[in-house]
């Protein structure tokens, strides 16, 4: 061999060592990146499952509260429903117990008018001829 092929011989086996250590070095850092990211997703994983925990149970508390709201708006038509008949039906009984009587009174009241008036209109064909009345005493001219 020649002193220039152990040269380039020994150029070779150094580009190969070096090349070597690179990839060894690759790998620690590649070894070393996928520890930390596991750290950091377990970390990751250990703060996001009480959240998730949280959300659950505020998603479970807000069904509940529609489940209430639901009930609770059927009770209140319930309620506005029976008032409307009961208001219908106390019209009803105070159209009859107070409103009809009270037309009933005041008809009768418009016939004793009615008689009253007619009797006064006999009265007054009672009443001679041959009087005239002034038309107004006070009236001066």
């Amino acid at each position: 061999m020649t002193p220039q092929s152990d040269l380039f011989l020994g150029v070779i086996a150094a580009a190969t060592f070096v090349m070597a250590v690179i990839q060894v070095g690759a790998v620690i850092f590649a070894a070393r990146l996928s520890r930390r990211m596991q750290q950091m997703l377990t970390t990751l994983q250990d703060d996001v499952r009480p959240l998730l925990a949280r959300a659950s149970s505020v998603a479970e508390e807000a069904s509940k509260t529609a489940a209430l709201a639901t009930v609770q708006a059927q009770k209140i038509d319930n309620l506005v429903t029976d008032l409307a008949r009961r208001v219908e039906e106390t019209s009803a009984v105070v159209q009859e117990a107070v409103v009809t009587p009270a037309r009933e009174t005041l008809a009768v009241f418009a016939g004793l008018k009615a008689g009253m008036a007619a009797l006064r209109g006999l009265r007054d064909l009672r009443r001679p001829a041959g009087r005239v009345e002034e038309e107004d005493p006070l009236f001066i001219g």
